[in-house]
């Protein structure tokens, strides 16, 4: 082989081994959702203008994400779009396979219901894609070199990321609606403060592979206030969407949103605490 045809076949070869570990992400962080009842129920039921909205609000994420971890090195927005929309693509294809050979969907079904039960399982499948060059490999030069370009901006996007993934894959589920409405008004007081406590703890105490370490000139509070408390408050915001996404807000009163949001907000802010690990 000429180094002319090695130079042409190499970034060829690459693209197809990251479209393989994207179809592997897919898979790997949808299958818990591939196989919840309350998952396969919602893509039949729930609003399809939200689920519209939801899939447009994945679409920026996605673009976001490629641009920190994407399953290959990007150098412009237009292509971090592009990987956006194949990643986008991987979720939907192995969704669609995943389900169809679980006998979740089958040919007897309206294609709206198809498109509903495969599109709603497409948004953890596609993170799952865009980050699984991260997820499959160990931390090398590029990645840290890509992660380093994180601005306190870059840093809570990252955070709304990884909150906005565990809370989808608990905001389905009627645990959550069961937690909430057992729960005194002490009990949620309670459970906020240690989603606090273990955000701050997790990000800048435990001192996880890939986090972050305080700002050589940030003070305790400073850093509790611009990332910890922040990125608590993204947590809820991110929670509250969700669950307005799923239709779990209609008919309560605003203490009793107010309580689901913090019941969902406690894995919401371990994910934005993990978000490096997680996305």
């Amino acid at each position: 082989m000429s180094r002319r045809t090695s130079r042409r076949q190499g970034p060829t070869l690459e693209f197809a081994r990251g479209i393989g570990l994207a179809f592997g992400g897919a898979i790997l962080f949808a299958f818990p959702l591939l196989m919840t009842m309350e998952m396969w129920q919602l893509g039949f039921s729930m609003s399809r203008a939200r689920l519209a909205l939801f899939i447009a609000v994945t679409l920026p994420l996605l673009v976001g994400l490629s641009y920190y971890s994407g399953f290959e090195k990007t150098e412009s927005l237009a292509e971090d779009v592009e990987d956006a929309f194949i990643a986008f693509a991987v979720g939907f294809i192995a969704s669609a396979v995943m389900l169809a050979l679980f006998g979740i969907i089958h040919w007897d079904m309206s294609l709206e219901e198809m498109a509903g039960k495969i599109a709603v399982q497409t948004v953890p499948a596609s993170i799952g894609a865009i980050v699984a060059s991260k997820q499959f490999h160990a931390q090398d030069d590029d990645m840290e070199q890509r992660e380093s370009r994180a601005t306190y901006a870059g840093e809570l996007f990252l955070m709304s990321a990884g909150a906005l993934f565990i809370a989808f894959n608990v905001a389905p589920t009627e645990e959550v609606l069961l937690v909430a409405f057992t729960m005194t008004t002490w009990h949620a007081v309670a459970l906020a403060l240690v989603s606090v406590i273990l955000l701050h703890v997790f990000v800048y105490t435990v001192g996880f592979a890939g986090q972050e370490e305080p700002p050589d000139y940030a003070g305790f509070w400073l850093t509790f206030l611009h990332f910890t408390i922040a990125g608590y408050g993204i947590a809820l915001l991110v929670s509250l969407y969700v669950l307005w996404t799923f239709e779990r807000t209609a008919g309560m009163s605003f203490p009793e949103i107010a309580t689901l949001m913090v019941v969902l907000g406690f894995p919401a802010a371990l994910g934005a605490a993990t978000a490096r690990l997680v996305v």
